[in-house]
């Protein structure tokens, strides 16, 4: 079984935080995002993952030169090859997944770096693959899929008209990704283009009209990593879930001066908390040091310094320094506001 993980947007939706680290490289509660998503995927799938491959943007569109070896090491702590390919131009999810066509072949799963899960579901041996979706109150925003017998009869692209309310959150397997490889390439040899762009839905498309069979794989929890309430609140249902698997986060050598630390929540090493009262919800990166605050529900990254705060629905980044009494701040990596 291989991962292929497409994430060479810029995250733009995100900043100031993906000025210096890429989204999908941010940090929820202690681990990258794309790294709790392969995690997530391989508990999923159940099979032995024999490679993971990253799709990432060139250095001009924001990855840093240290972006490779970062995935490389997320991939071989999961026993897995690591290989990292770069789009160098966005034209389309089939194009972004057809950019690692030297690691698409055989069982695979393609997920998009841009969303967290939770599911319980086994893969279907006889389907030929699988689209995780998931239900939603407004679906003209989102992909969807209609269904019949349990089985997927139609990919529709935002509908403005109500068809189905089953999203698809971005994230496939399939049984042959070989075909998969050979339709992005007939769609690019032949520059069939949807709104200007390769598509993943027309590959979708052709497969089953060719006879392949989708099935959808329902999720429990779809988090987004888009914008920053959206990934504060993704912070939040991670720390909770971590909370319920009996999980502790908070590092041994955490050193507590008159401070308090209300579960759940992710202390990095080598933190001091000096008068502070820290949680629930609330991430705080290694190296950091917090002073005379109180933080609830917030993402805070590694080395960090903050004092003389009141904050709530916080995100800030890495090598920070904040001192002041705004409550609902975001504040991006080297940034001071004291």
């Amino acid at each position: 079984m291989k991962i292929i993980v497409p994430m060479a947007g810029i995250g733009s939706r995100l900043r100031p935080h993906t000025l210096t680290v890429p989204k999908p490289l941010t940090e929820i509660a202690g681990k990258p995002i794309v790294q709790r998503l392969v995690e997530d995927i391989t508990s999923v799938v159940n099979q032995k993952i024999e490679e993971i491959a990253f799709i990432i943007g060139p250095s001009a569109k924001g990855f840093p030169a240290d972006t490779s070896s970062k995935l490389i090491k997320i991939a071989e702590k999961l026993g897995a090859k690591g290989s990292v390919y770069v789009q160098e131009e966005a034209l389309g999810t089939a194009h972004a997944i057809y950019c690692a066509e030297k690691s698409l072949s055989g069982p695979c799963v393609v997920a998009f770096a841009d969303t967290l899960f939770r599911a319980d579901f086994k893969l279907d041996a006889n389907a030929d693959g699988a689209i995780w979706v998931k239900q939603v109150d407004d679906p003209s925003a989102f992909g969807v899929v209609k269904l019949n017998e349990g089985y997927i009869t139609d990919f529709v692209e935002k509908p403005k008209e109500f068809v189905s309310d089953l999203a698809i959150i971005g994230i496939y397997y399939f049984k042959d990704g070989d075909k998969v490889r050979e339709e992005i390439k007939y769609l690019i040899d032949n520059d069939l283009k949807e709104h200007g762009e390769f598509q993943l839905t027309n590959v979708l498309e052709s497969l089953k009209q060719q006879g392949a069979k989708f099935i959808p794989g329902k999720v429990n929890a779809w988090m987004d990593c888009g914008k920053k309430d959206p990934t504060v609140d993704t912070n939040k249902k991670v720390l909770a879930f971590e909370q319920e698997a009996g999980n502790n986060l908070v590092a041994d050598n955490v050193v507590l001066n008159n401070s308090e630390i209300i579960q759940p929540c992710y202390i990095g090493e080598n933190v001091v908390l000096n008068n502070s009262k820290i949680g629930p919800f609330v991430s705080i990166g290694a190296d950091s040091l917090i002073e005379d605050s109180t933080i609830v529900n917030s993402l805070i990254q590694n080395n960090v310094k903050i004092s003389n705060a009141d904050l709530d629905n916080a995100m800030i980044g890495n090598h920070a320094k904040y001192n002041g009494k705004y409550t609902s701040v975001s504040i991006g990596d080297y940034t001071e506001l004291i």
